[in-house]
């Protein structure tokens, strides 16, 4: 794990006069949690594995790159990021190494420079954006990706990360009756209450986060952990 100091965090979607957010300092994972890691899990804790867990807690897709129960088999490397995991089995694992998912906050603090670097901004945006233009294939290796300032890899470009909080971010949305008064309730009128509009790579994880549910399981969604005290 690697130590984030914490700091000021803005909402992209503020509530009307929310003040910035103070994160306190953290550890966070130095990359996502891979197959392996999450095959030991399993191996320990049976109601997770993929023929155990309810419904109630992962729809049917659950960790269906894997071979079977306890085999992950050619579509699932050992050193790469675990995925078609829930929201309720990434928590469960992170309970299960004394740690937590990250909230929206703190993973958005941990994963994003300053403002005042516009080099470190553009290189996100690029890596983002290729990732949403990139076709589901393979998936690389855990920690492949340069580390940012943080020392932590993988934040941007290959996969989406559960967080703890994650539908706490919602965007307005289209809902236009007959005789709707509002005026700006239509597609794309959620960009009138972000604090950055130009953000397109932003406007899409937050929009991907807003249209989860705990129990979905998908191709490139996977997590890593996070702590409020040192390991």
């Amino acid at each position: 794990m690697a130590p984030v100091p914490g700091g000021s965090y803005a909402a992209f979607y503020p509530v009307k006069g929310e003040a910035p957010q103070p994160v306190a300092p953290f550890w966070l994972d130095l990359q996502p949690v891979t197959n392996a890691e999450f095959l030991a899990f399993v191996r320990e804790h049976e109601r997770w594995r993929r023929s155990r867990v309810p419904r109630l807690f992962a729809e049917a897709a659950y960790l269906s790159s894997w071979a079977g129960d306890l085999e992950l088999g050619p579509d699932a490397e050992p050193a790469q990021p675990v995925t078609f995991v829930s929201w309720f089995a990434a928590s469960a694992y992170c309970k299960s190494v004394g740690k937590r998912l990250p909230t929206e906050a703190e993973w958005e603090l941990a994963a994003n420079p300053a403002s005042d670097d516009p080099l470190a901004l553009d290189e996100i945006a690029r890596r983002t954006l290729a990732f949403y233009a990139r076709p589901r294939g393979k998936l690389p290796r855990a920690g492949d990706t340069p580390p940012n300032a943080h020392g932590l890899h993988d934040l941007h470009g290959v996969i989406w990360e559960w967080v703890a909080d994650w539908n706490a971010s919602l965007a307005l949305a289209d809902n236009r009756q007959d005789r709707d008064p509002e005026n700006d309730a239509f597609c794309g009128g959620a960009a009138a209450g972000a604090s950055d509009p130009e953000s397109y790579a932003t406007f899409m994880r937050f929009a991907f986060r807003g249209s989860l549910e705990a129990t979905y399981a998908l191709h490139h969604l996977g997590f890593r952990c996070a702590r409020s005290t040192p390991p």
